[in-house]
């Protein structure tokens, strides 16, 4: 007896959605057919690779270490493969799934309808799009691709800048009429901020002067975990907001926000694609992070700022 793909695959799905449920409802097979691959599976390596107890299952030690060891390899298999089809047949459409972890603002305003365009150039390749401001862990979590906004902090990821957009300090014209409006980065210190909770406030309110970058102490009672929600409470008048251009063009431009220290410049953000390294990359997710490059090479949402 040896194993295959459809366990190794069965494997690392229930690896990463943590039931046989979720596996099953993703690979579209009964519960029964995914607790079968698990079992041959094990029977063929000569290890348990899951603790069962009262319908929960616990992945064990080797499981872990063999997962780690399996996901890369399963790509490079799958790019190698793909690769070869491409070559054989000269078709134009791609093949397989491909993965795709990004922020939700970000997703739901710009990159759905990109995405969208692509599928439909491709209509034999599947899409799996996972919409969520938390940073994902691309190789744990399955991932091929994740759009990062901001600095990098995983340098284990291959990475390409998309483009890059200019935040902005917003306020809402009740709030500035109420409370005046600040001149300097170090009047910001007067006035309450709304924070993001997935980024200290250093990292986000900071400013060029001259050569280097300064962070003015800043302080709010407010912090959501949404720039739209983040924006909504600016409108609101409830402090001041720095804010991604992407999310807040629109307000911009209808007049609910209006920019504050427009003549100091805020450090800009990139937009990066990235993805978990492998040789050779896959010519799905090739084409794809040059498809994005293209689309965003002048983004949309700077003719709304």
């Amino acid at each position: 007896m040896r194993y295959d793909l459809d366990q190794i695959e069965t494997f690392l799905t229930v690896m990463e959605l943590g039931t046989v449920t979720a596996a099953a409802a993703r690979l579209n097979l009964s519960k029964s057919v995914i607790s079968k691959r698990i079992t041959d599976f094990e029977a063929v390596i000569g290890a348990a690779l899951f603790k069962r107890n009262a319908g929960r299952i616990t992945p064990t030690e080797a499981a872990i270490r063999l997962a780690e060891r399996l996901r890369p390899a399963l790509s490079e298999l799958v790019a190698a493969t793909e690769s070869a089809a491409w070559g054989m047949d000269g078709a134009a459409s791609l093949r397989g799934s491909l993965a795709i972890a990004a922020p939700m603002t970000f997703g739901t305003m710009y990159l759905t309808p990109i995405l969208a365009r692509f599928a439909a150039a491709h209509p034999a390749l599947e899409l799996r799009v996972d919409y969520e401001d938390r940073l994902r862990d691309l190789t744990r979590e399955g991932f091929d691709l994740g759009i990062r906004i901001g600095h990098a902090r995983d340098g284990a990821l291959m990475a390409k800048k998309l483009c890059e957009d200019r935040p902005v300090v917003v306020a809402s014209p009740d709030y500035l009429a109420r409370a005046g409006t600040p001149k300097t980065p170090a009047e910001l210190a007067d006035h309450p901020i709304i924070g993001y909770s997935h980024v200290p406030n250093a990292q986000i309110w900071q400013f060029k002067q001259g050569s280097r970058m300064v962070s003015p102490a800043v302080k709010g009672r407010l912090t959501l975990n949404n720039g739209e929600a983040i924006r909504d409470m600016a409108v609101a008048g409830l402090g001041l907001a720095m804010l991604p251009g992407f999310i807040v063009a629109p307000a911009l431009a209808d007049g609910s926000l209006v920019p504050v220290l427009p003549h100091i410049e805020p450090r800009p953000l990139p937009i990066m694609a990235v993805w978990p390294p492998v040789t050779p990359m896959p010519i799905k997710l090739r084409m794809l992070v040059d498809y994005l490059a293209a689309e965003l090479a002048v983004p949309d949402w700077r003719g709304a700022a």
